[in-house]
């Protein structure tokens, strides 16, 4: 049996002890760990996690406590990769190069920030991914950066996180706090399945510049 890989007394260490045996837990009323971020992060550290039919790191099924369909998680292997992509593709030379095309801008309220307070995030949420992603090469251009890539800090981030995950779990797109517009269609996520990123066009969490633009038309043209 391995050795857990977390700290004493920790949320990640008191899960890792549930699913060791390798089963489906459900995350309502087994495991401590609620975010999806967190399971991110299980994963940018090369812990296996198993998935679905669909290919998601996780699986909705019957829960007998919880007398409902929950969203379970699953270790696939106790074996933890020391070489893995799973973090999100993005290195070191990329991540600065993102925050100087965004001239260290954080998205959500556009302030300027000292880029170690920044963290380039994925426009489409790592929650609703099938697979992991290939690392981006350096060489990508700027059009191609501000087609998948947005600055935010830690609390912003998580924030998005939240919404992102809560979307994934009801349906329901998130939104900038207290304003309820969608660019492109409504609350509604609309993709084809799960892993389907045109469900997240219009939501100001997928892309908040846009998102600024079409609100602005919008008010100016009343």
């Amino acid at each position: 049996m391995k050795i857990n890989p977390f700290k004493p007394n920790t949320t990640s260490y008191h899960d890792w002890e549930v699913l060791k045996d390798l089963k489906w837990h459900c995350t309502k009323c087994e495991l401590k760990s609620g975010q999806a971020k967190t399971w991110q992060v299980w994963r940018q550290n090369g812990i296996q996690l198993d998935t679905d039919e669909k290919g998601n790191f996780y699986k909705r099924i019957y829960c007998s406590k919880c007398d409902m369909k929950t969203i379970h998680r699953k270790l696939k292997s106790l074996e933890i990769l020391e070489d893995t992509n799973a973090r999100s593709g993005i290195s070191p030379y990329l991540a600065r190069k993102v925050k100087q095309v965004y001239k260290n801008q954080e998205a959500m309220l556009l302030r300027e920030m000292p880029p170690r307070e920044l963290e380039v995030d994925h426009k489409f949420p790592q929650v609703r991914w099938c697979k992991d992603e290939q690392e981006n090469k350096i060489t990508m251009s700027e059009e191609e950066i501000k087609s998948k890539f947005i600055l935010l800090t830690r609390s912003n981030n998580l924030l998005k996180s939240r919404y992102c995950e809560r979307c994934v779990k009801t349906g329901k797109r998130g939104h900038f706090p207290g304003i309820y517009f969608w660019y492109d269609g409504d609350e509604n996520w609309r993709g084809e399945n799960e892993c389907d990123e045109n469900g997240c066009v219009g939501c100001f969490w997928y892309d908040p510049y846009i998102w600024r633009e079409e609100l602005n038309k919008l008010i100016n043209n009343l």
